[in-house]
């Protein structure tokens, strides 16, 4: 009976840091106020729709990658990379002509600024490797992510 004693209290004890762990993040989550979604819904054709989700998350990994390349200071590879994935020269790769038939005005607007943005970059990225000065490297990659977050709070596939 001790023994039994010994070890309820013990993992008590030692559980008890887990109790107010969990009872704080809990807190936390009720203080934070859940916002409305807002976002407009917009309809696809459901293969369209998969493959237009697929091209987002391909965009994402996309600037993954540039940020990586950037890293190791391959200005010139993130230039080729963001042109020929994100840029003017990919919407072809991208079947933007067929996708924007179901976009509204704002989202294809959004849309054309993030691949002229991208294009952008990759010229400013280009310059980069001759100059070395990377701020204008980093606001161009800045204005790219920019149209993605507006894009993607005001817009949501179904």
């Amino acid at each position: 009976m001790r023994v039994f004693a010994g070890l309820l209290i013990a993992t008590l004890v030692a559980a008890s840091p887990l109790v107010a762990i969990a009872q704080h993040q809990h807190e936390h989550q009720e203080a934070m106020p859940q916002a409305p979604d807002t976002r407009k819904l917009v309809q696809f054709p459901a293969a369209l729709a998969e493959e237009t989700l697929a091209n987002m998350r391909d965009h994402l990994q996309t600037l993954q990658e540039i940020q990586l390349h950037l890293g190791m200071g391959h200005t010139d590879v993130a230039a080729k990379i963001a042109e020929s994935r994100l840029g003017m020269s990919s919407l072809g790769v991208h079947g933007a002509t067929e996708v924007s038939k179901y976009m509204p005005q704002g989202m294809q607007d959004a849309g054309t600024a993030m691949h002229r943005a991208a294009s952008r970059f990759a010229i400013v990225a280009q310059d980069a490797g001759v100059t070395g000065d990377m701020k204008p490297v980093f606001a161009a990659l800045a204005e790219i992510t920019s149209q993605c977050v507006g894009c993607h709070a005001g817009y949501k596939l179904k």
